[in-house]
């Protein structure tokens, strides 16, 4: 079940910007965490960063956002496709 969704993004992601007007027009409810904002929205994001999952990002050079972490780290995709497999 998921319950828990945080997405990691930044206004200056034109990726992470579809994501989130995807998610607000569809009225899925989440917490939107913006890396640029402040340090401790990228020290989360640092966290989860650590995970398997980036690894494509880590090796072609990229951020890895938007990031929907889903219960947690339970889950972590990074698209709109990537969530409507979900459901």
């Amino acid at each position: 079940m998921i319950n828990k969704k945080v997405v990691f993004g930044s206004s200056m992601c034109p990726d992470c910007i579809v994501m989130k007007n995807e998610l607000d027009k569809r009225g899925i409810k989440y917490l939107y965490l913006d890396i640029n904002e402040n340090l401790a929205n990228l020290k989360k994001f640092l966290i989860f960063r650590e995970n398997s999952a980036f690894d494509f990002a880590k090796k072609n050079g990229s951020i890895g956002i938007p990031a929907m972490v889903i219960n947690d780290g339970e889950k972590i995709i990074f698209s709109m496709e990537e969530f409507d497999k979900l459901f």
